[in-house]
């Protein structure tokens, strides 16, 4: 790819109305970084929700590599990829018009989402102490059996671990844009929850007229990082209210934040709607995003620079575990093995 070439993707991105941040120098600790980004990343949360990052330093190889597994995967025999379905951790895999958007707070959606899914978690191992003991979205992934995806954990495993060192290393620049020492949240992150969704959106005329791959929706997690797809398909609902779609910016990340963030900071920062169509006729779309949130038990309590006389704390403190039971219920595979459905945590106290 060209420079230049680059150089026109970068600049739709930025004329797109997101933001596009360069953080090579933040992630190299050069002077001054720091305190110049955290505004930008201010501006973008509050602003609009969504941001690009530039120079973020995962291997465009390992990416692609993703891709190329998540395709690999989701073209094998549908009884292989039923073989690891989805259980209540929410790992596994989903199948085609698996699930409605029900936790969406964005509308009321009635139809299924088209498109196929596989969830991943951290690798805990079998002999995990949580994992022995069933704790909740604590537990160890189901993978296809070695022989017929050769290669393919080894690839992902990869992948996540270098998402998870990104995601910590942007931590301090989201502690000082919220007026936070800058290792404010390393508590909060000591082992970070992440999930991979590793999707495939076939393309939209094999569905029905009116039918989203992902419908209008918010994220709930802490941070979401989008790497770019060779198709376009993501909307967003800009500050006017409009949809817009997103430019394809290729070696970027598409940044936002979601519920979980929007609640611990006290609806300072956006959590921006969102939607999926594969409009890109007879071509199969699939999408790798990784969501980032913090520690399974830490309590999000209310941020103290989100807060004050005039501005009361909308919501109790909760836990990743305690927010996303209600969340996954959207899942049937989830929703099943559950006997009850917890109250929304997301409504505010006030």
């Amino acid at each position: 790819m060209s420079i230049g070439y680059r150089e026109t993707e970068l600049d739709a991105a930025a004329k797109s109305g997101i933001p596009v941040l360069e953080v090579a120098d933040f992630l190299a600790a050069a002077p001054g970084a720091l305190e110049r980004l955290a505004g930008e990343l201010r501006h973008a949360l509050e602003q609009v929700g969504f941001y690009y990052i530039n120079g973020h330093g995962v291997p465009q190889r390992l990416i692609d590599d993703v891709f190329a597994e998540c395709a690999r995967f989701h073209a094998r025999p549908l009884a292989e990829k039923m073989a690891v379905r989805g259980n209540e951790h929410n790992v596994g895999y989903m199948p085609l018009n698996g699930y409605v958007s029900r936790s969406s707070r964005v509308e009321k959606a009635t139809r299924p989402n088209f498109v196929e899914a596989y969830f991943l978690k951290r690798d805990l191992a079998l002999d995990h102490p949580d994992v022995v003991a069933g704790v909740r979205y604590r537990c160890a992934n189901p993978w296809p059996e070695p022989h017929l995806l050769p290669g393919f954990r080894e690839t992902v495993v990869a992948y996540l671990d270098a998402m998870e060192r990104l995601c910590k290393r942007m931590l301090p620049l989201y502690a000082a844009a919220l007026d936070l020492s800058p290792d404010y949240f390393d508590e909060a992150f000591a082992e970070p929850q992440y999930t991979l969704r590793m999707s495939h959106y076939p393309p939209a005329e094999h569905g029905d007229s009116d039918q989203y791959g992902l419908a209008p929706h918010t994220d709930s997690s802490f941070l979401t990082m989008l790497p770019q797809s060779e198709l376009p398909g993501l909307a967003i609902r800009m500050p006017s209210g409009e949809w817009a779609d997103a430019p394809a910016a290729p070696g970027t990340f598409l940044v936002n934040s979601g519920d979980m963030l929007r609640r611990w900071t006290n609806h300072r920062f956006l959590s921006t709607p969102h939607r999926v169509a594969n409009r890109n006729a007879g071509r199969d779309r699939y999408a790798i995003p990784f969501f980032f949130d913090a520690t399974h038990d830490y309590p999000m309590a209310c941020l103290p620079t989100c807060q004050g006389p005039d501005n009361p704390p909308r919501y109790e403190p909760t836990t990743y575990g305690e927010y996303m039971r209600w969340f996954a219920r959207q899942y049937d595979h989830v929703r099943s093995r559950d006997s009850h459905e917890p109250d929304d945590p997301g409504v505010p106290t006030v």
